[in-house]
């Protein structure tokens, strides 16, 4: 974490605000605030790219009309404009898009943990998301030997882990819209992603067979 100061020891150290954002360097490096203070985090590794454009063409292809599906969305956490973060991946409804940062809670939102993120995404940043509302947060592993998403859902004011999947495993949730995802394809080379990172399509074809036969079974 890198504290801007007035070079005064004995002083207050000065607090920025997200228009203070506007004048950090275009370096690839991510300036996040927290209470004033800037948060910077390294450029992503070439993992924690492939994953974040995969989830959100992924994300895209599956969301219902009306929601969109943000790449490193800025979203500011206060009235006062002192906290501001930046997750990889956000969905957020049509009408809660703003500019330049959005000030309301997305549906859902997405970290790709990197070794020097665990302490901020795991904690920080949990804590700053469930305090501002957003339903869900996940938290996405990018290990190439056991990659893993882990879902976190929103209750009483806390997040409560609710689904896991590791490496070939399947996430299959219904927030913030029905999708699956096998952590796997998020990161692997051979074959086809796209056709893959869904899960199995027997699984897709029971799942269908399932929602067409409920009208049935209530009658």
């Amino acid at each position: 974490m890198s504290v801007m100061t007035t070079g005064d020891t004995d002083l207050e150290p000065t607090r920025l605000t997200v228009d203070d954002l506007q004048r950090t360097p275009d370096d690839g490096r991510r300036y996040e605030l927290v209470d004033g203070r800037l948060d910077v985090s390294p450029a992503p590794a070439s993992f924690h790219t492939l994953v974040t454009g995969r989830l959100t063409a992924h994300l895209s292809n599956c969301a219902p009309t009306g929601l969109m599906i943000m790449d490193g969305p800025g979203i500011t956490l206060n009235a006062q404009r002192t906290r501001h973060r930046i997750p990889d991946v956000a969905v957020i409804r049509n009408e809660d898009f703003q500019m330049p940062y959005t000030t309301r809670p997305p549906l859902l939102a997405v970290e790709v943990v990197s070794p020097e993120s665990v302490l901020r995404d795991h904690h920080t940043k949990k804590h700053e998301y469930a305090a501002f509302g957003i339903p869900s947060y996940w938290l996405i592993t990018p290990d190439p030997d056991d990659p893993s998403i882990i879902e976190l859902q929103l209750k009483d004011g806390e997040y409560t882990e609710v689904a896991a999947a590791f490496g070939k495993d399947v996430l299959d949730t219904d927030l913030p819209f029905p999708v699956r995802i096998a952590p796997q394809w998020l990161l692997r080379l051979d074959g086809d992603w796209r056709e893959h990172v869904g899960g199995p399509k027997e699984a897709d074809e029971t799942r269908a067979e399932q929602e067409t036969e409920k009208p049935e079974n209530d009658a």
